[in-house]
């Protein structure tokens, strides 16, 4: 056992020492993401400025398409389509060994409804979400992102109007430093 120790602590040495003599690229980025808002499923892109203000803060642009699942109207379980896109601001709030970085995000979220479930053309909200980068090269990094999504938005062409794209909110994905 402690020999499985020892063989992990040096890991993660040799880990974060290799990382930290790359460091995370501070310049534009482009990614993808997997997203969870509500009980909503998405996929989505999203791009970033390079960090400012001393490498603290970035604009964040990203759009996701998702599907709602709802009854329609034979009273079937089916899967429709809608759209998100967020714009907001990202703040740094710590780095490990330039392996990880820390960071909150806050913004506005616009969403377009399908026609098949909401008689509303946009609905306009707000979203925050802390995020977690792990930089394995000087480009490249795999983030999390957890948070909340309040939009307001009901499916009011659905039975019982239930809500949707608010609560808790997740995104996970890959982003590239070009």
């Amino acid at each position: 056992m402690k020999r499985i120790f020892y063989f992990v602590v040096f890991l993660i040495v040799s880990i974060s020492g290799y990382a930290q003599e790359l460091g995370p690229a501070n310049s534009f980025s482009a990614g993808l993401q997997i997203a969870n808002y509500q009980k909503d499923f998405g996929i989505g892109l999203n791009i970033a400025s390079p960090y400012f203000a001393g490498d603290y803060l970035a604009i964040r642009v990203r759009s996701n398409m998702m599907w709602y699942e709802h009854i329609d109207n034979n009273s079937k379980f089916t899967w429709t389509t809608y759209s998100n896109h967020s714009l907001g601001l990202a703040s740094v709030a710590g780095r490990i060994n330039d392996n990880f970085r820390l960071y909150g995000e806050g913004g506005l979220i616009l969403i377009l409804p399908s026609s098949a479930f909401s008689s509303e053309d946009i609905e306009v909200g707000g979203y925050g979400l802390f995020g977690f980068e792990f930089h394995f090269s000087t480009n490249d990094n795999y983030y999390i992102e957890l948070g909340s999504v309040g939009t307001g938005a009901i499916a009011d062409k659905v039975p019982g109007e239930p809500i949707y794209s608010n609560g808790f909110a997740i995104n996970v994905g890959y982003r590239h430093h070009f």
